[in-house]
């Protein structure tokens, strides 16, 4: 997977690496850009060891983090990663993402999540993908919501956030069985 590229007309998604990261340093300092997320990437620091930690994952075959090209305004745009791997039960989870707010609502996620959705029902064989959202991110959830992810149950108080918070996560599926008719009908006109 080293050299692994997902990309349509819109966006690229390639393995974000310690060479590449750098890349993305003045967007991961837009504030409040992960405000419901328990990281925080808001110096170049933490941006650092938010990237050297999501290596070790994709070293362990935990999860394959990406970096974002929005190919219709030429520039790096954000990050995004398949994690929490299960192989033996064929179900991953696709967040982390984060994109600079110039970026969003730009439809840019809509062609990010379509290309993972595609890989992991596709290439991977995979039989579920999952998203983790705090149950306060309201615009997420939508996101998710619209693109054919079903509310499966929250998970309350679970997570610990930056400021002491603990938040509830909702838990959002597809299935495989699912995704030629999402494909069809809610990715057609990608």
């Amino acid at each position: 997977m080293k050299d692994l590229v997902l990309e349509n007309k819109r966006v690229k998604l390639s393995l974000l690496t310690i060479e590449n990261y750098t890349l993305l340093t003045k967007i991961a300092q837009e504030k409040d850009l992960i405000y419901y997320s328990p990281s925080d990437i808001s110096s170049p620091k933490k941006l650092k060891n938010y990237v050297e930690i999501a290596i070790d994952n994709y070293n362990n075959n935990q999860a394959v983090p990406f970096i974002i090209y929005d190919k219709q305004e030429q520039t790096y745009s954000g990050s995004t990663r398949f994690g929490l791997i299960n192989h033996k039960n064929k179900v991953l989870h696709i967040g982390w993402t984060w994109l600079g707010k110039e970026f969003q609502g730009t439809g840019l996620n809509k062609n990010i999540k379509f290309l993972m959705l595609q890989y992991a029902f596709e290439t991977l064989n995979f039989d579920k993908v999952e998203f983790r959202i705090d149950e306060r991110n309201v615009k997420s959830r939508n996101s998710v919501e619209k693109i054919g992810g079903i509310l499966e149950g929250i998970l309350r108080q679970d997570t610990l956030m930056l400021d002491g918070f603990k938040r509830s996560t909702c838990c959002y599926g597809i299935l495989k069985i699912e995704w030629l008719l999402i494909k069809e009908t809610l990715f057609g006109s990608l």
